[in-house]
């Protein structure tokens, strides 16, 4: 397991479910919110500062979702793709990495092709049967409670880099 973690250049990320609880949450007047986890941003920065890039794809269209991605400096997020695959080829091609080079975590059956594309599928803990049946590697958390910071973790120490990063926090900050 560690060989194909250590290869991995690109993390996707869902976002409903994985990034959020999955709730929906509507106000009187119809405006959609999500909730997001602090940590999976600090999780985010930490791979960027790292080497490991982050990618967003997701099904639906939201302004807070894209605030959000926008806000953690995510140069690649494609909204409204329930179809993932043809994205994950498309970030491929440009990228010039290869399927193997690609770690995917999802929640749901929409992430189950893009799962089976991946040389690393994730999942987070309360993720559909199927899906966790697809995954290689499984948080201990839910989404949008600190799954995708784990999972980031979890690759940063296979690839030696998380202890160097949290001496480097301790003694400067990043």
């Amino acid at each position: 397991m560690k060989e194909i973690v250590k290869k991995i250049k690109v993390l996707i990320t869902d976002v409903d479910g994985v990034l959020t609880d999955g709730g929906l949450y509507y106000t009187d007047e119809g405006t959609v919110f999500k909730k997001f986890n602090v940590q999976d941003g600090l999780g985010v920065k930490l791979a960027q500062y790292a080497g490991l890039e982050v990618i967003v794809i997701t099904g639906l269209r939201s302004d807070a979702v894209k605030e959000r991605i926008l806000s953690l400096g995510i140069e690649e997020y494609y909204q409204g793709h329930l179809r993932k695959e043809d994205v994950i080829k498309e970030i491929a091609k440009k990228k010039g990495i290869k399927f193997e080079e690609m770690a995917y975590i999802g929640d749901d059956w929409v992430d189950g092709p893009p799962m089976k594309m991946v040389g690393l599928p994730m999942a987070v803990n309360n993720a559909q049967p199927e899906i966790k049946s697809l995954a290689l590697w499984i948080s201990k958390k839910d989404g949008g409670d600190g799954a995708l910071r784990e999972a980031i973790n979890y690759i940063l120490e296979c690839q030696g880099k998380l202890r160097l990063l949290w001496e480097n926090w301790l003694n400067q900050g990043i």
